[in-house]
């Protein structure tokens, strides 16, 4: 049989060998977009179609009250009666005003259905300047544009990280990741219950992404704002600090413009609530009671052992940043510190609220990107990548068969299943963390300090 003129031209065959590879690579990120837009539908689905479901019929039940259930709503009744009447926000009076429209009523203490959770206005003062330009504005309309607000950050944050990651990713990838983090369930239980923690970790990767990027008075300053949730951002500007001291003469200016925009905040609030720092302390020390706020290794390990656990968590990661101090802000070290102390905010934070685990995103990330050395590296950090892939896939493809099974099962019968997607969320953290300590730490310890790349 005779060549025809295309099959004898090796530079054909090599165009169709490309042509056909680039057509695989098209296909292949397409269903990646399209397995997230899948996750997330199917996460929303069972969110409002099972998990909420539940949650009413229970309160109707046990007559457990339910009102707005906004997080934000506690904030934006403190700066009205601060800023409109010159009301303490941390007043009883207050608190019960917060109840009604939270709850629906004020709680009853001598209901013993009723919410131990006051929802009190327990944020530093300065958060009511957030939310001023929302105190003339009903709060259905405050409502709806935060959560499109949130949405939008939280997306953000994507790029963003990528971006301090050093990681190049295509605009599919990127895609199929927005899809992916709005299936996921802290991003889920945030937009429902419209937390401030997706706006602080947002502000966090646009802080890093501006320090990366050469701008460190502008990350100092987004640092500082992002202090409205004080527990989330101190284990990052700790580990700024010590990483400043490795080359203070070069790196001071973020902390520089951090300690005005505090000093700015917080005397601003000193002029509008006098005092207002003992009450927050006194609120803060409140919250802690009420809701029985518990680290999460205290919750799933018994005493003392979940306490230890997180101390030897919090010695590891502080070598690891020391060691790794004087990397520049471009190289893989300090990529893999940053990441590594917001894995280890999640554990030493003191409540267990899914929604924190937003602060795993730059964690899960960098795991990804490394998948294939962390692999090699060892037999213990292959098994351990192969449990966190478990706990972290669990909840997507659990949440996503419920939402859609809820489209075609009764009600009363997918209800019985709303803790599925649970199960794992309290071992996704620990998983992570874990990962980035047997990998990164072992990579630190074995390579020589100083600057450079890693």
């Amino acid at each position: 049989m005779a060549l025809s003129e295309a099959d004898a031209d090796p530079r054909s065959s090599g165009g169709a060998s490309l042509s056909m590879h680039h057509s695989t690579f098209v296909r292949a990120h397409i269903w990646l977009v399209l397995a997230g837009v899948l996750s997330a539908v199917g996460g929303w689905l069972f969110v409002q179609r099972v998990l909420i479901a539940h949650q009413i019929g229970y309160a109707a039940v046990h007559g457990t009250p339910r009102g707005n259930l906004s997080d934000l709503y506690p904030r934006w009744i403190g700066a009205q009666e601060l800023l409109l009447h010159g009301r303490d926000p941390y007043s009883a009076e207050v608190t019960r005003e917060i109840q009604a429209g939270y709850y629906g009523r004020p709680l009853d203490p001598s209901r013993p259905e009723d919410p131990t959770d006051q929802q009190a206005f327990a944020y530093p003062a300065y958060v009511v300047f957030y939310l001023a330009p929302a105190i003339h504005l009903g709060f259905g309309v405050v409502q709806r544009a935060f959560l499109w607000i949130l949405i939008g950050v939280t997306l953000a944050s994507i790029p963003l990280w990528l971006r301090v990651l050093s990681w190049p990713v295509a605009p599919s990838v990127q895609a199929a990741m927005m899809a992916l983090i709005l299936g996921t369930m802290p991003v889920l239980q945030g937009l429902k219950l419209q937390q401030l923690t997706l706006l602080v970790a947002a502000m966090c990767a646009l802080a890093m992404a501006l320090l990366v990027g050469g701008r460190p008075i502008a990350a100092g300053i987004l640092l500082a704002l992002a202090t409205i949730k004080p527990q989330l951002v101190l284990p990052l500007l700790l580990w700024l600090g010590m990483w400043s001291l490795g080359d203070l003469k070069r790196r001071y200016r973020w902390a520089v413009s951090f300690l005005i925009v505090m000093a700015v905040l917080c005397a601003a609030a000193e002029f509008w609530l006098p005092h207002w720092i003992g009450r927050f302390w006194q609120a803060a020390a409140e919250y802690r009671q009420y809701t029985r706020a518990t680290p999460i290794l205290e919750v799933i390990l018994p005493h003392p052992w979940g306490r230890l656990l997180e101390a030897l968590f919090a010695g590891a990661t502080a070598l690891v940043c020391w060691r790794l101090r004087k990397y520049p802000e471009n190289t893989g070290a300090f990529q893999s510190s940053t990441c590594l102390v917001m894995a280890l905010t999640v554990l030493a934070v003191p409540t267990f609220s899914l929604y924190n685990q937003v602060l795993l995103l730059p964690a899960i990330l960098l795991l990804v990107r490394d998948r294939r050395t962390i692999w090699e590296r060892s037999l213990v950090s292959r098994g351990i990548l192969i449990m966190v892939a478990g706990v972290l896939a669990w909840p997507w493809l659990s949440s996503t068969a419920l939402g859609g099974l809820s489209l075609v099962l009764p009600q009363a019968t997918i209800e019985r299943a709303w803790a599925i997607p649970g199960w794992t969320v309290a071992q996704i953290p620990v998983g992570v963390a874990a990962l980035m300590l047997v990998h990164y730490y072992r990579k630190t310890f074995t390579a020589p300090a100083g600057p450079g790349t890693s």
